[in-house]
């Protein structure tokens, strides 16, 4: 019997739609784009109204074959992708791939029953504005992609080089920030607390010196500091001049849209951008909820509006009021004026805000819980009622000098009964050159005071300061700062990220972006001779004519054809005019017998190294000595010591070499008889495996180099591990101990077994 066919993007996704759906239907998964460039050329007839050759990539071949059967005498053809730009050209795509004549696109911001069955109730046809806009973008990024790439690789010497219209600019802002913290100096300066005891069985409280005769009190040197100091001291009497009470209303914040979700997760959870959107990927296609069956548990994860549904909004007003009473109602958030918005998509939710995430914790991991209860607390917090927080400022007076005291306490908590927000601005909204707000004298509640009355000096504390440079760029801040400035789309930034670090453009350190040499010259290079590409106003104008394209206001075609005229003409230029980098030299002896040369830095993907500089005619390399090593090797490069033993293969000596993982041992006849004999470098042993008895465990790395834990004695035993284990045994299930850590840099041991509670507790390991 003929059925009608919905194509999803992925096995999750149609797994939980078929729940909805019924007999009636068959749901298959594209496992997202089946057409796309080609890789090994432009595919971009630019003379040809810069027309794009669509290829269907070989590892798509047998999905598009699998997806052709399915579709055959199929009734309709459901398309739903994802409901943005990419999922309509995704959709757009399987159409034309799969010779459909006429598919029904459906689209629905949450993976529910509900949301789902709407969504057939009102099928749609493609949309080409939106396949336009997705097709311009394609393409604006394959030429900057495939024309500046080669050139860089010809002009800097290194083949592992790409360069990007978005991904350019977010390095430029992480080298202009760090070429800023190296312009910096930091200036001192003083601040000076006193405590004051009023009197009865109040309790004391703490003040700053603001005012000295009137003028603001700012002590530079140290002297002037004490100077002032013993000035307070010497003072007889104080009296309180001043008390001001007023109550200050605290906004909650918007719900979460794609970057802020990203931020909040650096910042609470410890979260990467690209691992907050592969859970977030997780708990949109849905959860196995027990009896409930599959649901989607929260909206989709790429957007930019902070716009809700009022179906939604009337549910969690409900859900407010029976919770928490109707003072706690707020009026809702207003809809975001940032640059650029889109505004296609709901705001990131939960499903449904009844679903609280204590009651669905067992069917999660703890990173989806983690997650989970960050968006359904946010989501609460933004339609709740505004915190009111009472504020006096207390002045006091003695002699020639003015204090000020500050404090607060909570007269209603509002939204803040679910979601705290920072009170003191993170180290990312410091102001550079200018004491930290860190630096006022705070009380949590300031004891009952009075004008006029007199209180008594107890303490006077002198602190010296520095302003601080700009702070570099966290993930966080980074993605904050691309969308402030219009650059970049929701679906974007997690991979602009990672690939700024894969190509050595930029370290990951501490969770902070530093920027490579590599980073910085290439950078140089493109600003002088590309200033549009690198120009952040250009880039952000680029993505408001994109969106133009998907309203109908622009041709695509004359998008691309205004953006490649003069994007020509400095390709041009650049290849002329743009200098040759040149191979930095040592005074290292090329170690070949025979050879006179000398050796010189050059890179690999894996680091750098040294070669000989009569290459090709001497192809000797070896090992970057420690005080050669730049930022580019690995530090472990030359921790190896020489070795005596022979080739495994062909029982040549053995030498030192530089690999993706660090350091082996490689065979010398590598480069005349293509021996490939190599013995990787010696790792210690942390303890005996618990799966065969035979092995031990050892330090290993996987093909993304993420670090792991495994027996020695692999494939024969595949027991392994994520945390590094400690060689104790579990007090519960006698399972191996790991460690384990916090947000804060905390480490504590526990139980490998996610499902045991048991092995030492936090109190424990700091013991």
């Amino acid at each position: 019997m003929a059925k009608s066919v919905i194509i999803v993007e992925s096995p999750a996704k149609s797994k939980t739609i078929k729940s909805f759906v019924g007999r009636g239907f068959d749901v298959v998964g594209s496992m997202g784009h089946v057409r796309d460039l080609p890789k090994s050329r432009l595919g971009v007839e630019v003379d040809d109204g810069f027309t794009p050759k669509y290829v269907i990539p070989t590892g798509k071949r047998k999905t598009v074959t699998a997806l052709k059967k399915a579709v055959a005498g199929a009734t309709t053809v459901y398309l739903a992708t994802d409901p943005d730009r990419e999922g309509e050209s995704i959709a757009w795509h399987l159409a034309e791939a799969l010779g459909l004549e006429s598919p029904q696109r459906i689209e629905f911001n949450e993976i529910t029953k509900k949301a789902v069955q709407r969504s057939l109730e009102n099928p749609r046809q493609i949309n080409m504005d939106r396949v336009n806009a997705q097709q311009a973008r394609r393409v604006l990024d394959r030429l900057v992609g495939y024309k500046i790439s080669p050139l860089l690789w010809k002009k800097v010497r290194r083949r592992n080089l790409s360069a990007g219209r978005v991904q350019s600019v977010a390095v430029r802002l992480v080298c202009d920030r760090e070429r800023e913290i190296a312009a910096f100096t930091a200036e001192e300066y003083w601040t000076i607390a006193a405590e004051f005891t009023p009197g009865g069985e109040r309790k004391p409280f703490k003040a700053r010196l603001a005012k000295v005769d009137g003028e603001k009190a700012n002590p530079k040197r140290q002297e002037q500091a004490e100077a002032l100091v013993s000035g307070l001291k010497a003072v007889t009497e104080y009296r309180v001049d001043s008390v001001v009470q007023r109550d200050q209303s605290r906004k909650p914040p918007a719900p979460f849209i794609t970057s802020t979700l990203q931020q909040e997760a650096a910042r609470r959870l410890g979260f990467s951008a690209r691992k907050t959107m592969s859970v977030a990927q997780q708990l949109y296609e849905g959860i196995t909820l027990g009896a409930q069956g599959s649901e989607g548990l929260i909206t989709y994860m790429r957007t930019d509006s902070t716009r809700i549904a009022d179906e939604a909004r009337d549910e969690t007003r409900q859900f407010i009021s029976s919770e928490f009473g109707e003072e706690y109602l707020g009026g809702g958030v207003a809809r975001s004026r940032r640059r650029n918005v889109q505004d296609a998509h709901e705001a990131v939710r939960p499903t449904s805000i009844t679903r609280k995430p204590d009651e669905v914790r067992q069917f999660l991991t703890q990173d989806q819980f983690r997650l989970y209860q960050l968006v359904w607390q946010r989501f609460l917090a933004s339609q709740m009622a505004p915190a009111i927080v009472a504020r006096t400022t207390v002045t006091v007076v003695g002699g020639a000098y003015e204090l000020r005291a500050n404090g607060s306490r909570t007269k209603f908590p509002g939204f803040l009964s679910v979601w705290e927000e920072s009170k003191k601005p993170t180290k990312d909204d410091a102001t550079p050159g200018e004491p930290s707000e860190s630096d006022e004298t705070e009380n949590n509640e300031l004891p009952p005071l009075t004008e006029g009355e007199s209180v008594d000096l107890t303490d006077v504390t002198p602190e010296q300061h520095f302003t601080q440079p700009p702070p570099r760029y966290s993930e966080a801040s980074l993605v904050r700062a691309l969308e402030a400035k219009g650059i970049g789309r929701p679906s974007t930034y997690a991979p602009i990220l990672g690939t700024i670090v894969e190509r050595q453009y930029v370290d990951l350190l501490a969770r902070r972006f530093h920027a490579t040499d590599l980073g910085l010259e290439v950078t140089d290079r493109l600003v002088a001779h590309f200033p549009n590409i690198l120009d952040v106003d250009f880039t952000a104008h680029v993505e408001e004519d994109l969106d133009k394209v998907e309203g109908g206001e622009v041709d695509w075609v004359d998008l691309l054809r205004e953006f490649y005229k003069p994007f020509e003409a400095d390709l041009e230029r650049a290849m002329t005019e743009m200098d040759e980098a040149q191979p930095k030299e040592t005074d290292i002896p090329c170690p070949r017998e025979g050879c006179d040369g000398k050796m010189i830095v050059r890179h690999s993907r894996y680091g750098e190294f040294l070669g000989c500089a009569k290459y090709p005619e001497c192809a000797e390399t070896m090992q970057m000595p420690a005080t050669e090593a730049g930022a580019g090797t690995p530090p472990e490069s030359a921790a190896l010591p020489p070795t005596d033993s022979p080739c495994p293969k062909c029982g040549a000596p053995l030498e030192v070499r530089q690999g993706r993982f660090g350091p082996f041992y490689g065979c010398t006849k590598f480069r005349e008889t293509g021996c490939k004999g190599i013995v990787n470098a010696p790792s210690a042993t942390l303890c005996a495996c618990p799966e065969c008895g035979k092995g031990n465990i050892i330090e290993k790395h996987s093909r993304k180099d993420k670090v792991f834990f495994a027996c020695d004695q692999y494939p024969d035993c595949k027991y392994a591990l994520w945390n590094k284990p400690t060689g104790g045994t579990c007090r519960e299930c006698g399972a191996l101990t790991v460690e384990k850590h916090r947000r804060d840099g905390e480490t504590y041991i526990a139980c490998s077994r996610r499902e045991c509670a048991g092995g030492k507790t936090r109190e424990e390991s700091a013991k």
